[in-house]
């Protein structure tokens, strides 16, 4: 097979390979693919794996001051379950790197110089115990909408991590909305703590999703997922599966939410809804969100101090 696409041009190579995602088969690590969608998976599998990783902080720092025990145990376990979905994850993106002989490394370093990015949301403060289950509830939440949709890719490792990862995410999910329901059943003061982060992290959610696209699918960065069948939803339709999921569960609890004009238009089927400052997006890019900068001098260190960890366990020459 391998030998066959050596003397193929590269016009067929792409026709074949587009035939073989049509029909539904599955891309290997070892299996040729156009540049465009190694590089897609490399950055969008990156930024998936180190976002995990950086996701665990904001509830780590929660970890000493959870109420109680019970929760003190269930933050941990989340913090844990969710260093683990990023080591899976850039254990995915360093098989596609072989080609250009680059290691985990070399993505850490990238991290570390601001090449690779991760999630807009874990830029974020969490300075509430709200923050913390919030973020289980709502932003597990959006991440499990974005993760499901690609359960199908194309590429075989990438699906295969992800079912892993989306049936611990459910738990997650449940462990922050518990959290929530919690405060939302105590005192005024445990509500207005709901309340807080509710209009805190609102706009972080919609820009979780990523901007809407401008131009026809198959024209824009986003809608290369789609072209290669890696998701089939594109960002606006993620942010509005979140909406019919999570509006009505907010307003049930007696809370609101910081948009006036977010409401269900029946003829168009679709939630109209207060556009969020994209502008943000390319702050937080450069790495100047409100915990950008300690959040990488924390992982800095950690990856510093833990040097001789990886050197023990890396493969000696003889």
């Amino acid at each position: 097979m391998n030998v066959l696409l050596n003397d193929m041009a590269e016009h067929e190579k792409l026709d074949q390979f587009i035939a073989r995602i049509k029909a539904g088969e599955k891309i290997e690590a070892d299996d040729w693919m156009p540049e465009d969608y190694r590089g897609t998976l490399i950055k969008l599998i990156s930024m998936h794996g180190i976002s995990e990783i950086m996701g665990a902080l904001p509830e780590k720092e929660w970890v000493p001051k959870a109420p109680t025990l019970n929760r003190k145990l269930g933050i941990m376990a989340k913090v844990q379950d969710e260093m683990g979905h990023g080591q899976l994850l850039l254990r995915v993106a360093e098989d596609l790197l072989k080609p250009y002989n680059k290691k985990r490394d070399d993505l850490m370093q990238d991290l570390f110089t601001g090449d690779l990015k991760f999630h807009n949301v874990f830029h974020m403060e969490s300075k509430s115990w709200g923050d913390a289950g919030l973020i289980g509830w709502l932003v597990d939440g959006a991440a499990i909408i974005s993760q499901t949709n690609m359960l199908g890719a194309s590429y075989g490792p990438y699906a295969r991590a992800l079912h892993r990862i989306c049936a611990e995410e459910v738990f997650h999910a449940q462990h922050g909305e518990a959290i929530i329901m919690a405060l939302a059943e105590g005192t005024e003061e445990q509500r207005k703590m709901v309340q807080d982060s509710i209009d805190y992290w609102w706009e972080s959610l919609l820009l979780f999703f990523g901007p809407p696209s401008k131009n026809e699918v198959g024209s824009s960065k986003q809608d290369v997922t789609i072209k290669y069948r890696i998701r089939t939803s594109t960002n606006e339709e993620l942010r509005q599966a979140f909406f019919s999921k999570y509006v009505k569960r907010i307003l049930s609890l007696g809370y609101t939410i910081p948009d006036e004009t977010l409401r269900f238009d029946k003829d168009t089927e679709t939630w109209i809804y207060q556009q969020p400052d994209w502008g943000k997006l390319k702050i937080i890019a450069r790495n100047e969100g409100p915990r950008s900068q300690q959040r990488l001098n924390l992982r800095r260190i950690s990856y510093e101090n833990n040097k001789w960890v990886r050197e023990a366990l890396a493969p000696k020459v003889i």
